[in-house]
C-alpha cells in the first residue's frame, strides 16, 4: 500500500509540474527548478559508521549549523548506517521519498554507494561524496582531505622517526576496511611512503569495517609472530591505531611507535602519554561546512566549483598536518584547535601534558 501511495503522490506531483512549473515541488522537478524553493530544501546527509565518534559529535552537527547558517528554512535529514551498506541503500531510499534536493553521503560501500548515486541522479537529486569518493559512479561534487596524501605523510612521519632512532626491525601496516575507497587511497599513499624507506613490511591488514576489535586480533596474532622484530605499526586511523596499541599492551610488550589518523580525542591523549606516536589532524568543520556549501549551491541550481577532478568527479581536497607531541599543543589543543586542553589533559594525562608545556 505505501508504495501505491507513493506512487499516486509522485503522479499527482508531476501533474502539477506541467500545470505549473514555477510552483513545482517534487524532488522530479527540483534539480532544474534554480533557487526558487531552495530556501526549504531537504538536504541529507548520510553518514556511514559509529565505530569513528566523528559523526556524531562532530560531522553531523558541524553541517546542521553551517546548513542553518546559510538556509534557515532548510531542513537537514541526518542517518547513520551503523557501517550497514543494506541500511544505508533503505536510508537513501527513504530521504529521496521524503523529497531531498541533494543527499551528501560517507559510504559505508563505495562500490555499493554506486547505486545509490544513480537512484538519485534519476531523479534529478544531486549528490555529494564526503570524505569518501564513489569510484563506481560519479557523483556532482566530492568534498574531502585528501585521503592518498594523508597516507604519505602518515607513513613518512613514521619513516622519519624510526631512521632518526636507528630502529631495527620491521614494519606492521593496519589499513582501512577494502570495502571504502578512501580507505584504498590511504593505503596507496602509506605504501609510497613504507615500500622505498628500506623497512621490510613484514605483514599487512585490511580490517573490514574499520572495526577496532578484528585490528587488534590481527595484530595480536603478528606480535606472536614477529616477535623482537616489530619497528613500528602505521595504522590508517586512530581506532585502528588504538587497537595495535592495546595488543601490545596485553601481549605484555613494549609499544613501538604506532600511527593514526583523525584526531579523535582518545588519540591525544595517547599522544601526550607517549603510546601512540602520531595522527592526523583534518578539522571536520573544515570538510562539513564545504559539503553544506556545496549543497546549498547544488539546491540552488548552481555548480560548485572545485580545486581538483577525482573519479572523473569535481573535488574539491584540502590538505591535512601530521601532529606528533612536537606540535600537539599548538595544532590540536591551541586557540584555534580542534580539541581542548582541559578535556585532553585530564587527571590521568596532566602530568603528561605539564610535561609537554599543554596547559
Amino acid at each position: 500500500m505505501k508504495k501505491l501511495s507513493f506512487r499516486t503522490a509522485a503522479a499527482a506531483a508531476a501533474a502539477l509540474a506541467v500545470l505549473a512549473p514555477a510552483a513545482a515541488c517534487s524532488s522530479k522537478s527540483s534539480g532544474s527548478s534554480g533557487g526558487g524553493d531552495a530556501k526549504n530544501a531537504k538536504i541529507a546527509f548520510l553518514m556511514p559508521d559509529i565505530a569513528s565518534t566523528r559523526y556524531e559529535l562532530y560531522d553531523a552537527p558541524l553541517f546542521k549549523a553551517k546548513m542553518k547558517q546559510l538556509c534557515g528554512g532548510c531542513s537537514v535529514l541526518y542517518q547513520n548506517a551503523g557501517a550497514d551498506a543494506s541500511k544505508q541503500q533503505q536510508q537513501a531510499s527513504s530521504v529521496l521519498a521524503q523529497g531531498v534536493k541533494v543527499i551528501v553521503i560517507d559510504p559505508v560501500d563505495s562500490a555499493a554507494a554506486a547505486s545509490i548515486v544513480r537512484m538519485a541522479q534519476s531523479r534529478d537529486v544531486k549528490v555529494i561524496a564526503y570524505d569518501r569518493p564513489i569510484p563506481q559512479a560519479k557523483a556532482d561534487y566530492y568534498v574531502s582531505f585528501d585521503n592518498e596524501k594523508i597516507g604519505a605523510m602518515i607513513g613518512q612521519s613514521l619513516v622519519d622517526h624510526l631512521k632518526k632512532e636507528k630502529a631495527k626491525g620491521g614494519i606492521l601496516e593496519v589499513n582501512g576496511s577494502p570495502t571504502d575507497a578512501a580507505a584504498n587511497l590511504i593505503k596507496k599513499g602509506i605504501h609510497s611512503s613504507v615500500d622505498p624507506s628500506g623497512f621490510k613490511l613484514l605483514a599487512e591488514y585490511d580490517t573490514l569495517g574499520w572495526e577496532p576489535a578484528k585490528a587488534q586480533e590481527w595484530v595480536s596474532g603478528q606480535i606472536s609472530k614477529f616477535r623482537g622484530q616489530i619497528a613500528g605499526v602505521v595504522a590508517a586511523n586512530d581506532g585502528t591505531g588504538g587497537a595495535a596499541i592495546a595488543a601490545f599492551k596485553a601481549a605484555g610488550q613494549d609499544v613501538p611507535p604506532v600511527t593514526g589518523n583523525d584526531a579523535e580525542l582518545a588519540a591525544a591523549q595517547r599522544i601526550v602519554a607517549g603510546d601512540q606516536y602520531n595522527t592526523i589532524s583534518k578539522p571536520i568543520k573544515i570538510v562539513a561546512e564545504a559539503a553544506a556549501n556545496a549543497a546549498y549551491k547544488l539546491a540552488q541550481g548552481e555548480t560548485p566549483k572545485g580545486n581538483t577532478t577525482l573519479f572523473n568527479t569535481p573535488s574539491e581536497l584540502f590538505t591535512p598536518t601530521v601532529v606528533t607531541q612536537d606540535n600537539i599543543g599548538k595544532v590540536l589543543l591551541g586557540p584555534d584547535g580542534a580539541l581542548k586542553a582541559d578535556k585532553v589533559c585530564t587527571a590521568e594525562y596532566a602530568a603528561a601534558c605539564t610535561k609537554l608545556g599543554v596547559k
